[in-house]
């Protein structure tokens, strides 16, 4: 007769830390994933149909609301809780689950939080810096010149946090 510990603690079934780590990594990752996404298919594509002195003015005022609280566990926590859980299934021998988080990391870690980084954020301090113009040919010209390369690097991360929700994904439902 086999003699069980029934002082050792009981997991119940899917409520092990790894699992709880993916779950919590890929709502991360679908957060970032939207909130690069919407700037695509309507704020950009609004601020373009606006005058460009509003244009101008609104993208700068969402530039310094951006920076809060609610936004910083998306951007700089998707990383952080990627790589968690993929070192959570690795201890927990969930090689496969392992190595979807891991290269989701990897992927958003270079194409949406490196590049954000190093191209929008430049390109969004150099546009705080404008004085919004009286002349909307001046606007125009301003936003002309900063809005489509803005928004071509914004594909760019969109793309790779997409990718980075896809990956996140399959590490979910590679779990057993």
């Amino acid at each position: 007769m086999m003699m069980t510990d029934i002082t050792a603690p009981r997991t119940p079934p899917g409520s092990a830390p790894h699992r709880l780590a993916a779950v919590v990594a890929t709502l991360f990752s679908g957060a970032i994933f939207g909130f690069f996404y919407a700037w695509i298919c309507s704020t950009m594509w609004g601020l373009d149909a606006a005058d460009p002195r509003v244009a101008i003015a609104a993208m700068q005022a969402m530039n310094n609301s951006v920076r809060n609280a609610v936004f910083a566990p998306a951007f700089f926590g998707t990383p952080a809780m990627l790589v968690l859980a993929a070192l959570l299934c690795l201890r927990a021998q969930q090689r496969r689950a392992a190595g979807a988080f891991g290269a989701a990391a990897l992927v958003y870690g270079i194409g949406g939080l490196g590049l954000t980084m190093a191209v929008n954020v430049p390109m969004n301090e150099a546009l705080a810096g404008v004085a919004v113009p009286a002349s909307e040919a001046e606007a125009q010209a301003i936003w002309q010149a900063w809005s489509p390369d803005w928004q071509a690097w914004n594909i760019l991360r969109t793309l790779a946090s997409g990718l980075t929700l896809a990956l996140s994904t399959l590490g979910l439902l590679a779990l057993r």
